[in-house]
């Protein structure tokens, strides 16, 4: 009779297996599954794998790019481990930034690219110029949501930092004194001749800064700039003339009020916009546009990979359809809000989007779920599908005939679904039978499932993110083991003890659950979870409802 392996002789065999391949083997192995894994989560590969063996620990660590950093207290230690660290996040909740920058800086991480200090009250400034003074290769800068950004910080980083190619200052000033920084964004300009990419979201820049910034900015490629309220069309305008080289604009007001909206479809603007040759990426959010300014696109064939256009107005099918008709490269759309579209519409538009893989239907009234399989019938490489509050319900799952011909599409990948208040249990398991390899499910504020969601999660049993926040309906108690699920949002649902209970011993592998006004959960549930989830425990979050905080 034989003995049957105990855990610990288990773990030997594998540990021994291990040790025939050298550390360049399994590095090569770790990069593979890493680069071939659609989840941006790496810890959540990685953490698993650093616990099979010392060998292991050891290549992953190599292997970590990315490190949080909270306070100085284990800094050393993390030096001595994460040899090939390329980028540091500075925790939002660091206490003394200023001191935390000094001791980095002087670890020498010769990797070193990229640091990010956004979320804090104020650039730490004696601690950045200290940084600066030891690390020397840093090309990415991120000071987005510092709402005492000033002027003279913007000195500053052209002072310290003259090699960066990516600046990230979006939301980063309470000040509405737009003239005060325009020095600062010159000395930027002048001082950064290597800035590829930059995001002033919500920045105070005006047409006069912009050109500055299009014109000194040689190498500049990617313009982020959303809710500016001071950039008119023909600044923009003029500011694209001096950069024909950009391959990526994004762009929008603050003024939501369509009877305001500035027209972005001069003739002046459209000659400025299609004489970016090499352009490959358009986003305007919020703007007032026209059939002519797709129609002059399209004409001029620009060798557009993302066209983004949520809440767009003035513009119809027939502009966008010449569009995407010359375009045949676009691989991600938006076109959320497009009241004109209709199921006939994207059945004809699929078919001449071959190469797409992400497309934003959302809040597009007058389609259906029939909108849906058309698009995964027609666009083989489509892995992600937004239709957020769409319109109704067709005949296709009235019709049982219909029902038994629904094919399988193992392209999709991400499917958002929220609000649509047509979407039953019955609609949701026929979705589910149709995308096996579904990773992503959003379904927040879907109030009319309930039990379906278990059966779904038996049929796409390689979910990662479910959301089901305001599925006031929602009953999970015969949820099964759902091994690869790492975040579930169950805010404002009636979930109690008992189904985190049943969370815990299912979802083991869970790094968020977020919990937000659930009066049913107590501490007893959530420490059950904390007790059962080792990666929710070890390097994941519960948000828990506002009564809780105190946990």
């Amino acid at each position: 009779m034989k003995r049957k392996k105990t855990s610990s002789s288990k773990q030997q065999t594998v540990t021994a297996t291990c040790s025939h391949l050298p550390d360049e083997c399994w590095e090569i192995i770790f990069r593979l599954i890493i680069n071939d894994d659609d989840n941006s989560n790496k810890c959540g590969i990685l953490n698993p794998l650093s616990l099979v063996s010392k060998q292991f620990l050891s290549v992953t660590d190599r292997l970590r790019l990315t490190l949080r950093v909270y306070g100085d207290e284990e800094l050393h230690r993390i030096s001595e481990r994460f040899t090939n660290l390329n980028s540091i996040v500075l925790a939002i909740f660091c206490i003394d930034s200023d001191e935390l920058l000094r001791k980095i800086s002087r670890f020498q991480w010769k990797l070193l690219r990229s640091l990010s200090l956004s979320d804090r009250p104020s650039i730490p400034t004696n601690g950045l110029r200290a940084f600066s003074q030891k690390i020397t290769t840093l090309t990415s800068l991120n000071c987005s949501q510092i709402p005492s950004l000033s002027s003279s910080d913007l000195f500053l980083f052209a002072e310290c930092f003259p090699l960066l190619e990516e600046l990230n200052l979006s939301h980063s000033t309470n000040c509405k004194n737009y003239s005060s920084y325009v020095d600062g964004v010159e000395a930027l300009s002048l001082a950064l001749i290597k800035l590829r990419k930059v995001n002033l979201s919500s920045f105070p820049i005006n047409n006069q800064s912009l050109f500055h910034l299009f014109n000194n900015c040689k190498y500049l490629e990617d313009v982020i700039i959303f809710e500016c309220d001071e950039i008119t069309r023909a600044g923009l305008a003029s500011a694209i003339r001096e950069r024909p080289t950009l391959r990526s604009l994004s762009f929008s007001t603050s003024d939501l009020n369509e009877e305001h909206r500035q027209l972005f479809a001069t003739s002046h603007f459209i000659d400025s916009l299609v004489s970016l040759k090499g352009l490959t990426c358009l986003v305007f959010n919020y703007l007032n546009i026209s059939d002519d300014l797709l129609y002059s696109i399209a004409r001029e064939d620009l060798p557009l990979t993302r066209l983004d256009l949520p809440f767009c107005t003035n513009y119809s099918y027939n502009g966008i359809l010449c569009l995407l008709s010359k375009c045949r490269r676009i691989q991600h759309l938006n076109l959320q809000c497009a009241v004109f579209l209709n199921d006939q519409n994207v059945v004809q538009l699929s078919s001449i989007l071959g190469d797409l893989v992400s497309i934003n239907l959302s809040v597009c009234m007058e389609l259906t779920e029939s909108a849906l399989f058309a698009l995964v019938k027609n666009c083989p490489s489509l892995s992600e599908i937004k239709m957020e509050r769409i319109g109704r319900l067709s005949d296709i799952v009235g019709n049982s005939d219909s029902l038994g011909k629904l094919c399988v599409y193992p392209q999709l990948k991400s499917l958002y679904l929220g609000d649509n208040s047509w979407l039953s249990d019955k609609i949701l398991i026929m979705v589910a039978s149709s995308f096996p390899n579904l990773q992503l499910l959003d379904l927040e504020s879907c109030n009319h499932i309930s039990e379906g969601i278990c059966q779904v999660l038996r049929k796409c049993c390689k979910i990662r993110h479910l959301n089901l926040a305001d599925c006031s309906r929602v009953k999970l108690l015969g949820m099964n083991f759902v091994p690869n699920l790492e975040v579930l949002n169950l805010s404002y649902t009636e979930v109690d003890d008992e189904i985190l209970y049943l969370i815990s011993k299912n979802c083991s592998g869970l790094l968020q659950l977020h919990l937000d006004d659930c009066s049913g959960v107590t501490k007893k549930g959530l420490e059950c979870v904390r007790k059962n989830c080792r990666q929710l425990r070890e390097h994941g979050c519960i948000i828990p409802s506002s009564h809780m905080q105190q946990f």
